[in-house]
Protein backbone atom coordinates (compact mmCIF):
# COMPACT_ATOMS: atom_id res chain seq x y z
CA UNK A 1 0.00 0.00 0.00
CA UNK A 2 1.25 3.27 -1.09
CA UNK A 3 1.10 6.38 1.25
CA UNK A 4 -0.63 9.35 -0.06
CA UNK A 5 2.05 12.17 -0.21
CA UNK A 6 1.00 14.41 2.59
CA UNK A 7 -0.50 11.29 4.69
CA UNK A 8 0.01 11.55 8.22
CA UNK A 9 0.75 15.61 8.27
CA UNK A 10 -2.11 18.07 9.27
CA UNK A 11 -1.46 21.67 7.60
CA UNK A 12 -3.23 24.57 8.79
CA UNK A 13 -5.33 27.14 6.09
CA UNK A 14 -5.71 31.31 7.12
CA UNK A 15 -6.72 32.47 4.21
CA UNK A 16 -10.53 33.38 3.70
CA UNK A 17 -10.72 33.48 -0.32
CA UNK A 18 -9.91 30.00 -1.86
CA UNK A 19 -9.25 28.27 1.40
CA UNK A 20 -11.68 25.38 0.09
CA UNK A 21 -9.50 25.22 -3.46
CA UNK A 22 -5.99 25.04 -1.34
CA UNK A 23 -8.45 22.75 1.34
CA UNK A 24 -9.64 20.14 -1.41
CA UNK A 25 -5.56 20.15 -2.92
CA UNK A 26 -4.10 19.08 0.26
CA UNK A 27 -6.89 16.87 1.29
CA UNK A 28 -6.43 15.34 -2.31
CA UNK A 29 -2.96 14.26 -1.45
CA UNK A 30 -3.72 13.21 1.82
CA UNK A 31 -3.18 15.81 4.30
CA UNK A 32 -5.12 16.61 7.51
CA UNK A 33 -6.48 20.24 6.92
CA UNK A 34 -7.32 22.63 9.59
CA UNK A 35 -8.72 26.01 8.90
CA UNK A 36 -8.60 28.91 10.59
CA UNK A 37 -9.29 32.22 8.83
CA UNK A 38 -7.83 35.29 9.73
CA UNK A 39 -8.55 37.42 7.75
CA UNK A 40 -11.96 38.91 6.30
CA UNK A 41 -12.19 40.68 3.57
CA UNK A 42 -15.04 43.24 3.05
CA UNK A 43 -16.36 45.26 0.13
CA UNK A 44 -16.55 48.75 -0.43
CA UNK A 45 -18.95 49.36 -1.90
CA UNK A 46 -19.84 53.05 -1.62
CA UNK A 47 -15.96 54.10 -1.87
CA UNK A 48 -16.09 52.39 -5.22
CA UNK A 49 -18.68 54.17 -6.63
CA UNK A 50 -17.11 58.00 -5.57
CA UNK A 51 -13.73 56.44 -7.28
CA UNK A 52 -14.98 54.63 -10.38
CA UNK A 53 -17.34 58.16 -11.09
CA UNK A 54 -14.21 59.68 -10.60
CA UNK A 55 -12.15 57.19 -13.27
CA UNK A 56 -14.96 58.11 -15.65
CA UNK A 57 -15.61 61.80 -15.59
CA UNK A 58 -11.78 62.41 -15.73
CA UNK A 59 -9.86 59.31 -16.90
CA UNK A 60 -6.45 58.55 -15.83
CA UNK A 61 -3.59 58.46 -17.92
CA UNK A 62 -1.63 55.99 -16.04
CA UNK A 63 -3.62 52.87 -14.26
CA UNK A 64 -1.70 50.93 -11.20
CA UNK A 65 -3.25 47.71 -10.39
CA UNK A 66 -1.75 46.14 -6.94
CA UNK A 67 -3.92 43.12 -6.85
CA UNK A 68 -5.94 40.69 -9.00
CA UNK A 69 -9.00 40.86 -6.53
CA UNK A 70 -9.11 44.39 -6.62
CA UNK A 71 -9.44 45.12 -10.25
CA UNK A 72 -11.92 41.79 -10.71
CA UNK A 73 -13.84 43.24 -7.90
CA UNK A 74 -13.48 46.87 -9.09
CA UNK A 75 -15.09 45.92 -12.60
CA UNK A 76 -17.80 43.53 -11.07
CA UNK A 77 -18.84 46.40 -8.50
CA UNK A 78 -19.10 48.99 -11.78
CA UNK A 79 -20.88 46.32 -13.22
CA UNK A 80 -23.28 45.78 -10.57
CA UNK A 81 -23.82 49.97 -10.35
CA UNK A 82 -24.42 50.19 -14.02
CA UNK A 83 -21.44 51.66 -14.21
CA UNK A 84 -19.24 49.09 -16.32
CA UNK A 85 -19.67 49.90 -19.69
CA UNK A 86 -18.57 53.24 -18.68
CA UNK A 87 -15.51 52.61 -16.93
CA UNK A 88 -14.15 50.04 -19.64
CA UNK A 89 -14.36 52.98 -22.50
CA UNK A 90 -13.31 55.43 -20.46
CA UNK A 91 -9.75 53.61 -20.10
CA UNK A 92 -9.69 52.28 -23.72
CA UNK A 93 -10.96 54.32 -26.11
CA UNK A 94 -10.80 58.39 -25.95
CA UNK A 95 -14.90 60.48 -26.45
CA UNK A 96 -13.72 60.94 -30.28
CA UNK A 97 -13.25 56.51 -30.45
CA UNK A 98 -9.34 56.68 -30.87
CA UNK A 99 -7.46 54.08 -28.53
CA UNK A 100 -6.52 55.68 -25.37
CA UNK A 101 -3.11 54.44 -24.98
CA UNK A 102 -3.54 53.85 -21.14
CA UNK A 103 -0.12 52.74 -19.65
CA UNK A 104 -1.20 49.93 -17.16
CA UNK A 105 1.00 48.78 -14.46
CA UNK A 106 0.66 45.40 -12.68
CA UNK A 107 2.22 43.90 -9.43
CA UNK A 108 2.79 40.66 -11.06
CA UNK A 109 1.84 37.88 -12.89
CA UNK A 110 -1.85 37.56 -11.28
CA UNK A 111 -2.63 41.18 -11.09
CA UNK A 112 -1.72 41.65 -14.49
CA UNK A 113 -3.52 38.25 -15.66
CA UNK A 114 -6.62 39.64 -14.12
CA UNK A 115 -6.40 42.96 -16.49
CA UNK A 116 -6.51 41.10 -19.62
CA UNK A 117 -8.97 39.01 -19.08
CA UNK A 118 -11.20 42.38 -18.60
CA UNK A 119 -9.79 43.01 -21.80
CA UNK A 120 -7.14 45.49 -19.97
CA UNK A 121 -4.05 45.64 -21.90
CA UNK A 122 -0.88 45.49 -19.78
CA UNK A 123 1.84 47.78 -20.33
CA UNK A 124 4.60 46.32 -17.68
CA UNK A 125 4.31 44.03 -14.96
CA UNK A 126 6.39 44.55 -11.78
CA UNK A 127 8.95 41.21 -11.84
CA UNK A 128 8.74 40.67 -8.02
CA UNK A 129 5.19 41.00 -7.24
CA UNK A 130 6.50 44.01 -4.74
CA UNK A 131 4.93 47.47 -4.40
CA UNK A 132 8.13 48.92 -4.40
CA UNK A 133 9.04 47.50 -7.82
CA UNK A 134 5.79 49.56 -8.27
CA UNK A 135 6.95 52.20 -6.88
CA UNK A 136 10.35 52.24 -8.71
CA UNK A 137 9.06 52.47 -12.41
CA UNK A 138 7.12 55.21 -11.66
CA UNK A 139 9.83 57.04 -10.25
CA UNK A 140 11.56 56.39 -13.27
CA UNK A 141 9.14 57.61 -15.77
CA UNK A 142 9.93 54.64 -18.24
CA UNK A 143 6.43 54.22 -19.01
CA UNK A 144 5.35 57.57 -18.75
CA UNK A 145 6.61 60.71 -17.45
CA UNK A 146 5.26 62.09 -14.03
CA UNK A 147 4.80 65.41 -15.35
CA UNK A 148 2.19 67.95 -13.52
CA UNK A 149 -1.35 67.30 -15.02
CA UNK A 150 -0.84 63.56 -14.92
CA UNK A 151 -3.87 61.64 -13.57
CA UNK A 152 -2.68 58.13 -12.24
CA UNK A 153 -5.46 55.93 -10.95
CA UNK A 154 -4.47 53.02 -8.55
CA UNK A 155 -6.36 49.82 -7.41
CA UNK A 156 -5.53 49.20 -4.07
CA UNK A 157 -5.57 45.98 -2.07
CA UNK A 158 -7.19 45.55 1.38
CA UNK A 159 -4.66 47.59 3.40
CA UNK A 160 -6.00 50.37 5.37
CA UNK A 161 -2.87 52.53 3.81
CA UNK A 162 -1.06 52.77 0.59
CA UNK A 163 2.65 52.82 0.05
CA UNK A 164 2.48 53.01 -3.48
CA UNK A 165 -0.61 55.96 -3.11
CA UNK A 166 1.72 58.08 -0.45
CA UNK A 167 4.96 57.04 -2.79
CA UNK A 168 3.41 58.42 -5.89
CA UNK A 169 1.86 61.69 -4.22
CA UNK A 170 5.50 62.69 -2.12
CA UNK A 171 7.98 62.29 -5.46
CA UNK A 172 5.32 63.17 -8.47
CA UNK A 173 4.70 66.85 -7.98
CA UNK A 174 1.38 68.24 -9.51
CA UNK A 175 0.25 64.49 -10.44
CA UNK A 176 -3.36 64.03 -9.64
CA UNK A 177 -3.66 60.79 -7.53
CA UNK A 178 -6.96 58.86 -7.51
CA UNK A 179 -6.94 55.74 -4.91
CA UNK A 180 -9.51 52.82 -5.98
CA UNK A 181 -10.37 51.33 -2.70
CA UNK A 182 -12.36 47.87 -3.79
CA UNK A 183 -12.13 45.79 -0.31
CA UNK A 184 -10.80 46.40 3.28
CA UNK A 185 -8.93 43.28 5.08
CA UNK A 186 -10.21 43.05 8.51
CA UNK A 187 -9.48 40.79 11.60
CA UNK A 188 -12.53 37.81 11.36
CA UNK A 189 -15.71 38.64 12.56
CA UNK A 190 -15.26 34.78 14.55
CA UNK A 191 -11.92 34.64 15.81
CA UNK A 192 -13.06 31.19 16.94
CA UNK A 193 -11.36 29.10 14.09
CA UNK A 194 -8.20 31.32 14.14
CA UNK A 195 -7.73 30.50 17.77
CA UNK A 196 -8.32 26.87 17.77
CA UNK A 197 -5.80 26.55 14.72
CA UNK A 198 -3.27 28.34 16.81
CA UNK A 199 -3.86 26.34 19.57
CA UNK A 200 -3.60 23.35 17.67
CA UNK A 201 -0.14 24.99 16.58
CA UNK A 202 1.43 25.77 19.97
CA UNK A 203 0.32 22.01 21.36
CA UNK A 204 2.60 20.43 18.02
CA UNK A 205 -0.49 18.83 16.55
CA UNK A 206 0.02 20.81 13.37
CA UNK A 207 2.98 20.65 10.82
CA UNK A 208 2.75 23.61 8.53
CA UNK A 209 0.64 26.85 8.10
CA UNK A 210 -0.16 28.18 5.24
CA UNK A 211 -0.30 32.13 4.39
CA UNK A 212 -2.06 33.67 0.86
CA UNK A 213 -1.25 37.32 1.69
CA UNK A 214 1.18 39.46 4.10
CA UNK A 215 -1.92 40.96 5.53
CA UNK A 216 -3.03 37.42 7.04
CA UNK A 217 0.65 37.05 9.00
CA UNK A 218 0.24 39.82 10.42
CA UNK A 219 -3.33 39.17 11.51
CA UNK A 220 -2.04 35.89 12.58
CA UNK A 221 0.42 37.12 14.83
CA UNK A 222 -2.12 39.49 16.16
CA UNK A 223 -4.80 37.07 16.92
CA UNK A 224 -1.76 34.62 18.68
CA UNK A 225 -0.58 37.40 20.55
CA UNK A 226 -4.14 38.07 21.69
CA UNK A 227 -4.64 34.39 22.95
CA UNK A 228 -1.64 34.78 24.69
CA UNK A 229 0.04 31.94 22.55
CA UNK A 230 2.56 34.18 20.56
CA UNK A 231 5.26 33.25 22.20
CA UNK A 232 4.47 29.50 21.39
CA UNK A 233 3.79 30.07 17.59
CA UNK A 234 7.10 31.24 17.97
CA UNK A 235 8.77 28.37 19.45
CA UNK A 236 7.12 25.62 16.85
CA UNK A 237 8.23 27.47 14.08
CA UNK A 238 11.87 27.73 15.36
CA UNK A 239 11.95 24.34 16.30
CA UNK A 240 10.61 23.50 13.15
CA UNK A 241 8.06 21.44 14.53
CA UNK A 242 5.35 23.76 12.51
CA UNK A 243 6.59 24.57 9.01
CA UNK A 244 5.07 28.51 8.03
CA UNK A 245 4.32 28.33 4.04
CA UNK A 246 4.62 31.76 2.19
CA UNK A 247 2.42 31.80 -1.46
CA UNK A 248 4.28 34.41 -2.37
CA UNK A 249 7.61 36.76 -1.79
CA UNK A 250 5.81 39.92 -0.28
CA UNK A 251 4.05 37.45 2.57
CA UNK A 252 7.49 35.28 2.74
CA UNK A 253 9.34 39.03 3.97
CA UNK A 254 5.92 39.68 6.51
CA UNK A 255 6.82 36.23 8.33
CA UNK A 256 10.39 36.85 8.68
CA UNK A 257 9.84 40.59 9.76
CA UNK A 258 7.57 39.31 12.76
CA UNK A 259 10.30 37.19 13.99
CA UNK A 260 9.11 33.49 12.53
CA UNK A 261 11.90 31.28 11.05
CA UNK A 262 12.19 31.62 6.85
CA UNK A 263 9.35 30.08 5.31
CA UNK A 264 8.87 27.73 2.00
CA UNK A 265 8.15 29.81 -0.71
CA UNK A 266 7.51 28.56 -3.71
CA UNK A 267 9.25 29.69 -7.27
CA UNK A 268 5.91 31.00 -8.76
CA UNK A 269 3.39 33.07 -7.07
CA UNK A 270 0.83 30.64 -7.38
CA UNK A 271 -1.49 28.59 -4.93
CA UNK A 272 -0.80 25.12 -6.61
CA UNK A 273 2.53 26.03 -6.94
CA UNK A 274 2.79 26.58 -2.73
CA UNK A 275 0.91 22.94 -2.39
CA UNK A 276 3.86 21.65 -4.65
CA UNK A 277 6.69 23.17 -2.65
CA UNK A 278 4.84 22.54 1.16
CA UNK A 279 4.46 18.86 -0.29
CA UNK A 280 8.43 18.74 -1.43
CA UNK A 281 9.08 19.96 1.88
CA UNK A 282 7.03 17.84 4.16
CA UNK A 283 7.81 14.68 2.04
CA UNK A 284 11.88 15.12 2.48
CA UNK A 285 10.77 15.29 6.64
CA UNK A 286 9.68 11.63 6.15
CA UNK A 287 11.76 8.70 6.94
CA UNK A 288 12.28 5.01 6.10
CA UNK A 289 14.10 2.42 8.58
CA UNK A 290 14.74 -1.25 8.67
CA UNK A 291 13.78 -2.13 12.36
CA UNK A 292 13.70 -5.83 13.26
CA UNK A 293 14.25 -6.59 9.60
CA UNK A 294 10.47 -5.18 8.70
CA UNK A 295 10.78 -1.95 6.39
CA UNK A 296 9.24 1.27 8.35
CA UNK A 297 7.85 3.88 7.15
CA UNK A 298 7.53 7.18 9.23
CA UNK A 299 5.63 10.04 7.06
CA UNK A 300 4.18 12.28 10.08
CA UNK A 301 1.69 10.66 12.30
CA UNK A 302 1.41 7.93 9.98
CA UNK A 303 3.94 4.75 10.57
CA UNK A 304 3.42 1.97 8.19
CA UNK A 305 5.18 -1.84 8.60
CA UNK A 306 6.43 -3.65 5.17
CA UNK A 307 4.61 -1.55 2.97
CA UNK A 308 1.15 -2.93 5.30
CA UNK A 309 -1.96 -0.38 6.28
CA UNK A 310 -0.56 2.59 8.10
CA UNK A 311 -1.16 3.18 12.29
CA UNK A 312 -2.07 6.60 13.45
CA UNK A 313 0.16 7.74 16.21
CA UNK A 314 -0.27 10.15 18.57
CA UNK A 315 1.16 13.31 19.50
CA UNK A 316 3.40 11.34 22.36
CA UNK A 317 4.18 8.25 20.73
CA UNK A 318 4.82 10.52 17.49
CA UNK A 319 7.31 12.79 19.29
CA UNK A 320 9.64 9.89 21.36
CA UNK A 321 9.80 8.08 18.22
CA UNK A 322 10.94 11.41 16.27
CA UNK A 323 13.55 11.99 19.07
CA UNK A 324 14.99 7.99 18.96
CA UNK A 325 14.96 7.86 15.24
CA UNK A 326 17.34 11.30 15.31
CA UNK A 327 19.99 9.07 16.68
CA UNK A 328 19.45 5.57 15.49
CA UNK A 329 21.83 3.50 17.72
CA UNK A 330 21.95 5.72 20.73
CA UNK A 331 20.75 5.50 24.19
CA UNK A 332 18.30 8.22 24.86
CA UNK A 333 17.27 8.33 28.57
CA UNK A 334 14.15 8.36 30.00
CA UNK A 335 14.89 12.18 31.26
CA UNK A 336 15.89 13.30 27.45
CA UNK A 337 12.65 12.02 26.55
CA UNK A 338 10.36 13.97 29.50
CA UNK A 339 12.23 16.54 28.73
CA UNK A 340 11.77 16.97 24.87
CA UNK A 341 8.39 15.37 24.93
CA UNK A 342 7.23 16.40 27.51
CA UNK A 343 8.92 19.55 29.02
CA UNK A 344 9.76 17.48 32.30
CA UNK A 345 5.95 17.63 32.81
CA UNK A 346 5.94 13.85 33.03
CA UNK A 347 7.42 10.87 35.12
CA UNK A 348 9.02 7.44 34.06
CA UNK A 349 5.97 5.97 34.24
CA UNK A 350 4.77 8.04 31.70
CA UNK A 351 7.63 7.60 29.08
CA UNK A 352 7.42 3.72 29.83
CA UNK A 353 3.89 3.50 28.97
CA UNK A 354 4.20 5.51 25.77
CA UNK A 355 6.82 4.00 24.61
CA UNK A 356 5.13 0.19 25.31
CA UNK A 357 2.14 1.89 23.06
CA UNK A 358 4.27 2.82 20.22
CA UNK A 359 6.05 -0.88 20.57
CA UNK A 360 2.54 -1.95 19.95
CA UNK A 361 1.99 0.38 16.47
CA UNK A 362 5.34 -0.74 14.98
CA UNK A 363 3.81 -4.60 15.09
CA UNK A 364 5.97 -6.86 14.04
CA UNK A 365 9.23 -3.86 14.02
CA UNK A 366 9.05 -3.39 17.99
CA UNK A 367 11.66 -5.16 18.48
CA UNK A 368 13.57 -2.01 16.66
CA UNK A 369 12.71 0.13 20.00
CA UNK A 370 15.38 -2.26 22.30
CA UNK A 371 15.39 -0.85 26.41
CA UNK A 372 18.70 -0.68 27.87
CA UNK A 373 18.49 -1.48 31.35
CA UNK A 374 19.36 1.71 33.47
CA UNK A 375 20.05 4.10 30.58
CA UNK A 376 16.67 4.14 28.60
CA UNK A 377 15.66 3.24 25.06
CA UNK A 378 17.72 3.29 21.82
CA UNK A 379 16.49 2.35 17.68
CA UNK A 380 18.48 -0.28 16.59
CA UNK A 381 18.18 -0.47 12.84
CA UNK A 382 18.67 -3.54 11.43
Amino acid sequence: MTLAPLAGYTVGITADRRAEEQGTLLSRLGASVLHGPVIRTRPLSEDVRAATEKVIADPPDVLAIVTALGVRGWFSAAESLGLGEDLFDSLTVTQTGEPRGLVVLARGPKAAGAAMSLGIDVTWRAPEARVSDLIDHLRSGASRAMEPGTRVAIVLDGSPTSALVDAVSSFATGVEVTAIPVYRWELPDDPGPAERLISAMVEGVVDAVTFTSSHAVANFAALAEGAGMLDGVRTMFERGTTVPVAVGPVTAERIVELGFTTPVEPPTFRLGAMVRSLTNTLQNCSAELRLADHVVRIQGRMVQVDAEVPVLLTDRERAVLAVLSRRPGVVVSKGELRMEVWDNGADDHAVEVTVGRLRRRLGPAADGIETVMRRGYRLSPS
